[in-house]
C-alpha cells in the first residue's frame, strides 16, 4: 500500500466516521475507496466492519449527553443489536464469495436509497414521533427490539445505512427526541460492529493496517460528527455519500 493510498483509506475514515454519528451511512464512502485500491469485496467488508468500531464509540461519547437517563432501554436494545450483528457475520462467513458479490449491489442500491429518502423518512418518523403515546416512552412498541434484531443482522452482514434504519425503527416506535434516538444509535451501530468484527478477527481474512487507518480515521471523525457534523448541510453529506455509493455500484456491476 502506497501513502498516497493510506492517506485516502485514512481520510475516508475520518469521513465514515463522521457520517455515520450524524446521519448512519458510512460505510458508502470507505467500502468504495477500499474496492478502488483493490481490496477484496468480502475483506473490505470485513475489514472496514472492524474499523468503524472506534468511530462508532466515538460518536457515541460525543453525544453522551443526549444519553444520559437511557441505560435501561440501550441494554434492552443493545442485546438485539448483538444477537443481529451475530447472525449477520455468521451469514456473511457461511455464504460464499460469489453471493456477497451479487449481494452487495442490491445491499448498496437499498442504502442509498434510504439515504437518498432519509429527509421524508425523517420527516414521517417526526410525524409518527408526535403521535405515539406515552406508554412507549421508554422501551417503546413490542415489536422495537424484534426490528432492531433484524436490522442488526442487516447491519453484520453489510452495514450501509443501517443507522438511518434504526432511526426509522426507533423513531416511530419509542417516545422520545430524535436527538436523543440518535445517541442509541450510536451505541447499537457500535454493538454490531463490534459483535461482527470480534467474530471477523477470530475467523475471517481481515487487512489489519485497513482497520488502522479507518480506525484512527472514524474516531476522529466521531468527534468531528458529534460536533461540527451536525451543523452541516444535510443535502451535501447525502450527495457524498451518493457520489460514492454509486462508484462502488458501477464497479460491482461492470467488475
Amino acid at each position: 500500500m502506497t501513502t498516497l493510498e493510506a492517506a485516502a483509506i485514512l481520510l475516508a475514515g475520518v469521513g465514515a466516521g463522521t457520517i455515520n454519528t450524524v446521519v448512519g451511512s458510512g460505510t458508502l464512502v470507505t467500502f468504495p475507496t477500499l474496492l478502488a485500491f483493490g481490496v477484496p469485496p468480502v475483506t473490505a467488508n470485513v475489514s472496514n466492519t472492524i474499523g468503524l468500531v472506534p468511530g462508532s464509540l466515538s460518536g457515541a461519547w460525543g453525544y453522551r449527553r443526549e444519553l444520559a437517563g437511557q441505560r435501561a432501554r440501550v441494554v434492552r436494545l443493545a442485546s438485539a443489536s448483538l444477537l443481529g450483528g451475530l447472525a449477520g457475520g455468521l451469514l456473511l462467513l457461511v455464504l460464499p464469495e460469489d453471493a456477497f458479490a451479487a449481494i452487495v449491489p442490491a445491499l448498496i442500491l437499498l442504502g442509498l436509497v434510504l439515504v437518498v429518502f432519509q429527509p421524508r423518512i425523517s420527516a414521517w418518523v417526526a410525524r409518527r414521533h408526535d403521535e405515539v403515546s406515552e406508554q412507549r416512552a421508554v422501551h417503546g412498541a413490542w415489536w422495537v427490539w424484534p426490528a432492531v434484531l433484524l436490522t442488526g443482522v442487516y447491519g453484520g452482514y453489510f452495514g450501509a445505512a443501517q443507522g438511518v434504519l434504526l432511526m426509522a425503527v426507533m423513531g416511530i416506535g419509542i417516545s422520545e427526541s430524535l436527538q436523543r434516538l440518535n445517541a442509541t444509535k450510536n451505541i447499537l451501530a457500535a454493538m454490531v460492529n463490534a459483535v461482527s468484527g470480534v467474530l471477523f478477527a477470530v475467523v475471517a481474512d481481515v487487512d489489519w493496517l485497513v482497520v488502522l487507518l479507518i480506525g484512527v480515521g472514524s474516531v476522529i471523525g466521531g468527534q468531528i460528527g458529534a460536533t461540527v457534523g451536525r451543523r452541516l448541510p444535510g443535502p451535501v453529506l447525502r450527495a457524498v455519500i451518493v457520489l460514492v455509493g454509486t462508484v462502488a455500484l458501477v464497479a460491482f456491476l461492470l467488475g
